[in-house]
């Protein structure tokens, strides 16, 4: 082989080998750390702080506090949704940049849908960018990053969790009452002195309330203050339905007709729980109109709905809709707790 044959040889395999490193090592154009499409941030440990904003005015600040997280420094958040953001914010990658000729239609309708957010790190910014809508596939959503505060890339990218088939905008929430946990009630037998059930359509004999000596030893009485017997077995479990009850979806602030009319109507029970240290907590119940005309199931026209509810509670401040499957164990009557029958021999 000639000299000069075998230099250009040489040459050749030489570019072949520094274009097959900087493809693999990332260094080329196409890499993903390039600048506007570095949006993940894996040390999630050092955010303190979350803005979000969306374009119909709402918005929710995440603050890291030593109770845990809050939404806007009033209000625990949910676990899951916490769980559910930084999920996206520690593993989301760009799945492909947009398209060229979409370009421009994808930005105009970021422009009007899209949700800002702002990651902090005490009172470092470390991120900002836009997550608007979802693409054809369903698969990520647009997202375009920010230079500055006051200047954006000029290009948006799909962007997805790998492994995870959805849209991500839905885990960027803006709205306070949706970041706020859904418990309501969380008592143990230690923390009572008394549990009051009162019902306003049914006879006075099922309206019971139980007085607390101590964790192990309960007094049930009627509404006239007598004295009832009851099963121990069913008295403890009872006592243990009062922990970690939720709400399905708050609905104080959402509709002022239906709250105005919720606030003209009676409720057909109230449970008051009165801790040992003095403070009262009331829940008010009120039936749910039934919109369908006979179920499909069973074959029965309800007078009302069979399976949610409406309830007042935090001193008549909050309304929520709820499920009988998860508070209709509080509702029930003085003879459920009725121990049973002896057996002659």
């Amino acid at each position: 082989m000639k000299r000069g044959t075998l230099i250009i040889l040489v040459v050749l395999i030489a570019l072949v080998a520094v274009a097959v490193y900087l493809l693999r090592s990332g260094a080329g154009a196409s890499s993903i750390e390039k600048a506007d499409r570095d949006f993940l941030i894996k040390d999630t440990a050092s955010i303190t702080r979350i803005f979000l904003a969306d374009k119909e005015g709402n918005s929710a600040e995440i603050s890291r506090e030593k109770s845990g997280w809050m939404v806007n420094k009033k209000f625990p958040c949910r676990s899951e949704a916490i769980l559910n953001l930084f999920e996206a914010i520690r593993l989301m990658e760009v799945k492909m940049p947009v398209p060229r000729s979409a370009k421009e239609n994808v930005i105009r309708f970021m422009s009007s849908n899209a949700v800002k957010v702002e990651i902090y790190s005490g009172d470092d910014k470390l991120k900002q960018y836009y997550i608007g809508h979802e693409p054809a596939d369903s698969e990520g959503s647009y997202m375009i990053l920010s230079k500055d505060d006051d200047e954006n890339y000029p290009d948006p990218y799909v962007v997805f969790i790998p492994g995870f088939k959805g849209y991500l905008q839905p885990r960027f929430i803006t709205r306070e009452n949706e970041w706020r946990d859904r418990l309501v009630l969380n008592f143990t037998p230690p923390q009572l002195k008394e549990i009051r059930v009162n019902y306003f359509d049914q006879a006075k004999d099922s309206s019971f309330t139980i007085e607390f000596q101590d964790q192990s030893h309960f007094t049930l009485k009627n509404t006239a203050g007598t004295e009832i017997p009851y099963d121990m077995g069913k008295m403890r479990q009872y006592l243990i339905y009062f922990q970690n009850i939720s709400y399905e979806s708050l609905i104080t602030a959402k509709s002022s007709r239906l709250l105005d009319s919720l606030n003209r109507s009676t409720p057909f029970a109230c449970i008051n729980v009165l801790t040992k240290d003095q403070k009262t907590s009331t829940y008010r119940f009120f039936r749910k109109a039934y919109t369908g005309e006979v179920n499909p199931e069973l074959g029965v026209k309800f007078p009302y709905d069979p399976d949610r509810l409406f309830l007042n509670y935090d001193n008549n401040k909050e309304w929520a809709l709820i499920q009988y499957f998860v508070f209709g164990k509080l509702l029930i009557t003085s003879g459920y707790f009725q121990p049973p029958a002896s057996v002659k021999k």
